[in-house]
This record gives C-alpha cells, structure tokens and sequence, in this order.
C-alpha cells in the first residue's frame, strides 16, 4: 500500500498555514511572554536532557508536529522496526541494530531464530578475547603482550569504532594504543604502520563479506608489512583476527577462525559499533564498560519504544528538526559537541544521517514531494567558535546547531569545564537572542567614538539572533552516556527517514562511483590508454598515468 504523498496530508497542511504565522516569530518575544518555556519545551530520558526552547515554535507547533508523526505512522513503524519486521525494503531486510544491545534472555525471534541468542553467543566470545588481550594472556609471536590494535575497516567498519574508542579515551586501557585505517590512500596505512611494532600489533580487518575493496586493499597492505618484517605465515594468527561471515576468506587469508566474530545481515553499517565490529571500542575500555555502553542505548531503545510522543526525546528531536528544515528551509544541520572526546561525532552524526535519508525517492520509488535530509557538519566548541561561528552568527543562511555537553568533566583540570560550559551556554544564548542595533549604539556610547563614527560600526557589529538551537546535556561522558547519545540520534534519524517515506537503511548511493573506480583503476594500472569517458575524465587518467613513469 503506497503511502500519501506527505503534502497532500491533513497535519502538513496545518503545520504549513501555522508555519506561515510562525516564520515572523522573534525568540526573545516567545521567551518573555512564557515564563514556562523552558520546563515546557525540555525533556529527559536515559540519563540525557534535551532542552529545544531555542527553537522557533512554540506548544502548539509540537501539537501540530506530533499529529503529523502519527498520520505518518511513526509509531507504527518503530514497533515494525522494534519487532524485526523486514522494513528494509529494497533488500528484503530486518533492522535489528536495537537487538544487539538488548540484555540477556530477553527473546526476539525472527524467521525462526532466537537473535537474542545468537548477540549473546557473539558478546561472550568478544569478552573472552578482550580480556586475554587486556589481561596480557593473548601474546605475539615472539611472546610479548600487544601493545598497539589497528582497526582496518570503511564507513561504519571504522566511523563508530573509531568516534566511540576517542569519546572514552578516559576509560581506556593504559597499555593499549588504538589506530584506525580506513582511506584506500596508502598515506593513512603508512602512518599506521610507522608508530607500530609487529611483534606487539593486533590488527582488526573489519568486513562482513570480507571483501570489501578498501579493506581488503588495506589488509593485504597490512599482511605484507608484517611478513616483511619479521612475521611468519604461521604468525598470522596471533596479529590478525576478523570481524566477518565468511569463513573461507577469513582462512584464506591467514586468520584463524576461531578469531572471527561473526555479525549477521540485518545489522547495517552506520548501525554497527553495537556489534563485533565494535571490538575495537571493547578491546579499549573493556568488556565491562563496553556492556555499559550498550545498556544506555538499550535504555533509549526502551525509552524510544514507550515514552508517549509528547515526552520521547527522539521522536521531539526528529520533529524540531523536521520543522527547521521543511518550514524555516535550513539546508544544513551543524552538531557543536562541547566536548574534545567527541570531536568524531559530528563525521560519524554525517554517515548516521546523510547515508540514511539522503534520498530522493520514497520506499515505493516515487520522487519524494518536499526536501529531505540537511547536510550535516560540525566540530568541537570551543574550537568552532573561531573558526564557522562567524558565518552561523552573521551569514545569510540560518543553520540549526545542536549544542552537546556534559555537566561534570573526567579531568580535574581547575578552572577549564566552567570556562567551556559558560561558552556552550553563551552561544545558544546569543545566536537566540541577537544584538539589536540600539545595544550596539549603547554599547559603543562610551567609547570616545563620533555619532558618524558609531553609525558606521553599527551595521557590523548587529546580530540578528533568532537562530534555532538545541542543547543536549549529560552528567558525564560515560560509556553509558554515549551509547544513550548515539540511540538517540539514530532514532531521530529513523522517524524523519517515516516522515519523508524513505528507506532509511540502504545506501545505494555509494554504489556508482565504486563501479566506475574500478574500471578506471584497471586504466591506471594497465597499458590501455582511456577512451571510454568523458573528455574531462579521460584527460585526468591521462595525466595520472604520465606521472606514474616520470
């Protein structure tokens, strides 16, 4: 059954004549005329608070958003979801990333087979390698304790992994150092390569098929190093273990297969740090503090699954993001994480939700009717302030920033977390409330500076405020803390991707330029001179391969 074209529906046509009053509101007015904003428009769940006062709406938008959520089904496709219904339609898939961080015992069966079982026979045997590893007990071939872990994957083999590894960077084992590689340029394997010792080196080759072409590339640059170095072939074992299904090229390749850690098809890439392919963050903080991690999402997953619309933070950070970009047209959504250790977050946020609805065709492969899924960028505060602020405060686009931090820090720095938290706070307060022309003047009144003189500085120096802004807050950053963060932000995802009627979980985009790379690399490497593209295209072959004999 094709869903309705989402503007001919009932509550967007609402939310359209309400958005026509709503884009002359200024956020100053709202504040001051409800003295209950706050409270009214905030919310908690999993040990996370979401305030999105910031924002232009108001009660009435929410009202209005939330019968849209439910025309649209939202509740009714997160049960499907939730339940292990074959949501992905174009590649007859569940979407079971929820299940992987579900606790033990708790049954979900799907075709037959008890997944909660399968997780668990999985996380039991990540916990017995990573403590072998972390104990000291697992050693290399000439007998000594591994030092250095490098994960070699691509997309979400790498982005979770390595944001999750860097945002508990306080919680990791002290004679660990992790690396990650993922670029087909040999430049990112190189610098790997120069900081390790293959007598103390795990190496992690992180692909469900086991023969992804960046990853194998990297592997097999990887293995090369190794037995170049000292290794034997019956030394493989001991520095590669696999995160894949497919057996015989996990052998083939020199990796004993006791050391496979399997993942199954209805785990998406962008959704996967919850699986194996997180035993690198596992190996790092500990299995203990990886079952954390996984229990704060599972906290959100539960949270997301009962909480009513009105109160369930995922669904209320899905609609405000859905109003700023359909009715206030914001191209581009910009993450501020006030937080160094989760200085990977916005590139992982970027996989999350650009690779997941950045579609322009519905699930049934009509041509959506509206814009969907904004760009996503971003970086830490306090180092964004001086670098893009400029542009969010002053430029002529209006980007929403979601601001993250934490209340108390893991350091015991004197002085730093209040100076960082008084900026976090400082700029959602300026970019909401502006600079008038009038407090510029007053400001300036005393600066010994003629009427032409203050005249010509006011334009400059105004700020038009009224810039949309959430602000997600947490105690601490702790594994359970992240896992709830990440939940939260792939649920967001998941109810836009309803509302816009796409499939959120497949990515046929990367596909083309991966089909084409290939033929254009067996030009590279050949002696066929290239004829078969483009002018431009065949030019550039040329050029790279007059380069390759200088």
């Amino acid at each position: 059954m094709r869903s309705p074209a989402l503007t001919s529906t009932a509550s967007f046509k609402a939310l359209e004549s309400h958005a026509a009053e709503a884009r002359d509101w200024q956020l100053r007015s709202l504040f001051a005329h409800d003295a209950q904003r706050f409270p009214k428009l905030t919310v908690d769940a999993a040990g996370l608070f979401l305030d999105y006062s910031k924002n232009r709406l108001n009660t009435a938008t929410i009202g209005l958003l939330l019968d849209l959520a439910r025309e649209r089904g939202v509740e009714r496709q997160r049960d499907a979801m939730l339940n292990g219904e074959k949501i992905n339609l174009t590649e007859q898939r569940a979407v079971l990333h929820t299940a992987l961080r579900m606790p033990r015992g708790k049954q979900l069966v799907v075709d037959g087979q008890d997944i909660n079982a399968d997780v668990h026979a999985v996380l039991d045997h990540v916990k017995e390698f990573t403590d072998r590893v972390r104990g000291g007990q697992w050693l290399g071939y000439s007998g000594k304790q591994i030092t250095d872990i490098i994960n070699i994957g691509i997309g979400g083999s790498d982005l979770g992994p390595k944001m999750a590894v860097l945002a508990l960077r306080s919680y990791s084992h002290p004679r660990l150092k992790m690396h990650f590689v993922s670029n087909v340029d040999g430049h990112d394997m190189d610098a790997a390569l120069a900081q390790v010792n293959p007598e103390t080196t795990l190496f992690i080759v992180a692909s469900k098929t086991f023969t992804t072409a960046e990853t194998m590339l990297n592997a097999g640059t990887a293995r090369n190093w190794f037995l170049q170095s000292g290794g034997k072939q019956e030394d493989l074992a001991k520095h590669f273990v696999a995160v894949s299904t497919n057996t015989k090229a996990v052998a083939e390749f020199g990796i004993d297969t006791a050391n496979m850690f399997p993942f199954w098809d209805w785990v998406g890439g962008r959704y996967s740090v919850w699986s194996a392919i997180g035993l690198s963050v596992a190996l790092a903080v500990g299995f203990g503090y990886f079952a954390d991690f996984l229990a704060g999402a599972h906290a959100m997953d539960e949270h997301f699954r009962e909480a009513p619309l009105e109160q369930n933070m995922p669904v209320l950070l899905a609609m405000v993001g859905f109003w700023n970009r359909q009715f206030l047209n914001a191209g581009s959504l910009s993450i501020a994480p006030y937080h160094q250790d989760l200085n990977r977050f916005p590139a992982y946020l970027q996989q999350l939700d650009m690779e997941s609805n950045g579609k322009r065709v519905t699930r049934n492969g009509d041509a959506v009717d509206t814009v969907t899924c904004p760009v996503v960028w971003g970086e830490c505060g306090t180092n964004a302030q001086h670098a893009y602020f400029q542009l969010l405060h002053q430029g002529t686009d209006v980007t929403p920033i979601d601001f993250i931090a934490a209340l108390r820090a893991t350091h015991d720095l004197a002085g730093h977390h209040d100076a960082l938290l008084a900026n976090c706070f400082a700029q959602s307060e300026a970019f909401m409330t502006g600079k008038t022309a009038d407090e510029v003047r007053a400001d300036l009144a005393g600066q010994n500076l003629t009427p032409e003189q203050i005249e010509a500085l006011v334009p400059h120096k105004t700020f038009p405020g009224n810039r949309p802004s959430n602000t997600i807050l947490m105690d601490q950053l702790t594994p359970g803390a992240l896992g709830a963060l990440i939940a939260l932000y792939e649920h967001k995802t998941f109810v836009q991707g309803v509302l816009w009627d796409v499939n959120s979980f497949d990515q046929w985009g990367v596909e083309l330029g991966k089909v084409l790379a290939r033929n254009i690399q067996s030009e590279l490497s050949g002696e066929a001179q290239p004829d078969r593209h483009d002018s431009s295209t065949n030019g550039l072959i040329g050029m790279a391969k007059a380069a390759q004999h200088i």
